[in-house]
């Protein structure tokens, strides 16, 4: 049985089917013709028989009967007779023609015949299967073409189709891939903002907090300077009261800050060992900053004032925040400090 194209099952491997062999056919065809060739054989011999001998004799009227042979006799010869005379010959009429004989007619073999006829039929059948079997061989053959080519077609539309799953399969996989960049993408921009957000956040709580420390500092210092100069205020009016008029001047001389060159030594120090300045100092002359700070009686810094520019402004800033870094500022030797100090950063000190 053959296997058609519609026969195949979709997901198996197709199997190209196995052409039939044509011995078996061949095989047929011979013993047909020899099984012919037998009959016919047998059919000669059974009907072929000897024809009838058939004589026929010719006669012809003009010959007369011949002669009796003459007879021998053992006597001895006799005398002579004497010639006979001669008669006179009489003219005899001419005898009519004979008639004439028809010609036997031909016999004909009847068998002969019906065997002519038998191989004549044996020829055409012979003829007409050697056609009828060529015909097969040619639908055989357009047969096999036919489903050779639905099967070309066939493989082709299973290529076809093999062809647009796998298409689509990329297709898919390079959608999933590029679904996954941009998901990850997302994230770390999620992930980046949300982090600029908790940095930005925490910037600006630690900006809250600083300025609130400072706010803080600044109430404290406030509050303490104004306890400061309410007590100093107290002691000059009990020392004024105490000394009348005539020792107020020289109370209050004495009262006046007095620069301490070894305070300021230590703080300038201090202070200069927290510059963090990058710049360049080769600049003409010796730049110099003037700051006045104000400090609590704890020595931590309350404000920073500029008095008198460098003329960097990077050298500037780096020694204020200096100043600011190196709160609390050291204090004199009998643990007081001055209030308000004015101090001197030379660059190239």
């Amino acid at each position: 049985m053959q296997t058609k194209p519609t026969d195949h099952v979709l997901g198996t491997p197709y199997r190209v089917p196995r052409e039939r062999s044509r011995w078996p056919s061949l095989g047929l065809a011979l013993a047909m013709h020899l099984g012919l060739l037998f009959f016919l054989w047998v059919g000669v011999h059974w009907q072929n028989t000897e024809p009838v001998a058939v004589e026929a004799e010719v006669w012809d009227l003009k010959v007369q009967t011949a002669a009796p042979p003459p007879e021998v006799t053992t006597d001895p010869e006799p005398a002579p007779a004497p010639p006979p005379t001669p008669e006179p010959e009489v003219e005899q009429p001419a005898p009519p023609p004979p008639p004439p004989v028809a010609a036997p007619e031909p016999k004909v073999d009847l068998r002969e015949a019906e065997i002519a006829l038998e191989r004549k039929k044996a020829k055409l059948k012979e003829e007409k299967e050697k056609a009828a079997a060529e015909e097969r061989r040619k639908e055989e053959a357009k047969e096999r073409e036919e489903e050779k080519r639905e099967l070309e077609k066939q493989k082709q539309k299973e290529k076809a189709k093999a062809e647009k799953l796998e298409k689509e399969k990329e297709k898919e996989k390079a959608d999933k891939l590029e679904k996954a960049k941009k998901e990850k993408a997302d994230k770390e921009k999620a992930e980046k903002a949300e982090k600029a957000a908790e940095e930005k956040a925490e910037k600006e709580a630690a900006q809250k907090k600083e300025a609130a420390e400072k706010a803080a500092k600044a109430k404290k210092a406030a509050a303490e300077k104004d306890k400061a100069d309410k007590i100093r205020a107290d002691n000059l009016k009990r020392m004024m009261d105490q000394a009348g008029n005539g020792t107020a001047g020289s109370a209050a001389k004495a009262t006046a800050p007095r620069k301490d060159s070894g305070y300021v030594a230590a703080l300038t120090s201090k202070i200069k060992g927290n510059i963090a300045y990058s710049g360049s100092t080769d600049v003409p002359g010796n730049p110099r900053a003037v700051f006045k700070i104000e400090q609590l009686p704890t020595g931590e810094i309350i404000s920073v004032r500029k008095i008198k520019s460098s003329g960097l402004p990077a050298y500037d800033s780096s020694v204020e925040n200096a100043i600011n870094k190196s709160s609390p500022l050291p204090k004199k030797k009998d643990g007081s400090v001055e209030r308000e100090i004015e101090l001197i950063f030379e660059m190239k000190e």
